[in-house]
């Protein structure tokens, strides 16, 4: 935990928290936190700062905290994944979080086994236990936006276009020999497909969305290794 993420409900006052669980516990044990400690912290979706331990109680402490600062800028990227299965996700969701990725939308394909839209990862308590597991990781308070997308060729025609629109529009696909751009820091929308890659009607559909396909060179990637990977390369 480099940050802890405070909730409207742990304020006790203005300017003081009780913080109390797995936060108190990870505090406690983790980070050796005593009495007149300063830690990082911040009000989720707003800003961020330090706060000082006051005291420490059986099952909680209280802080004074200071939130005077602005949580750092989102990358300027929109992440578009097929469904990958549900425990991959939540490693997926963790690390694009913590990268500062903001909007993410999950979408059907071929390849995308259809127990995984039955998955309870899927539901938001646990999304936002992911996204806020990320946020705790990469020191930010603001809490992506996640849609899901049950229908491929519905979402590529007539929802990416405008999605993508004044955007850098990329499919990753393996099987290409067109090489991913790298460093460019501009406005990006991101598409990452399946294990084992779109199929070719769907990356036509895509290239018919505005979409360009590239690849990542001669290895084959997991997915979650490939976003990350990927998401280095665009914004080095």
């Amino acid at each position: 935990m480099n940050l802890l993420l405070l909730e409207k409900t742990d304020f006790i006052g203005d300017d003081r928290v009780r913080i109390s669980g797995r936060r108190f516990e990870h505090i406690k044990t983790v980070l050796k936190g005593e009495t007149g400690s300063l830690l990082s912290c911040g009000l989720i979706n707003k800003k961020m700062g330090k706060g000082c331990i006051t005291s420490f109680g059986f099952d909680s402490l209280e802080m004074q905290v200071t939130l005077d600062m602005d949580p750092p800028e989102p990358l300027p990227l929109t992440l578009v994944l097929a469904l990958p299965r549900p425990k991959m996700l939540k490693r997926i969701l963790e690390g694009v979080t913590s990268l500062g990725v903001k909007e993410i939308y999950l979408m059907n394909s071929w390849r995308v086994e259809k127990s995984f839209w039955q998955s309870p990862v899927l539901e938001m308590d646990n999304l936002e236990k992911y996204f806020r597991l990320g946020l705790e990781q990469g020191r930010d308070t603001m809490v992506p936006k996640i849609y899901l997308k049950r229908y491929f060729s519905k979402f590529a025609k007539e929802e990416l276009p405008i999605i993508g629109q004044d955007s850098l529009c990329i499919t990753a696909h393996p099987k290409t020999s067109n090489l991913c751009p790298n460093s460019i820091n501009k406005k990006t929308t991101l598409v990452i497909g399946p294990e084992g890659g779109f199929i070719e009607f769907e990356v036509t559909t895509l290239e018919e969305a505005g979409f360009e396909t590239f690849s990542i060179g001669e290895r084959i990637l997991k997915v979650e290794t490939a976003t990350t990977y990927l998401i280095s390369r665009l914004f080095t």
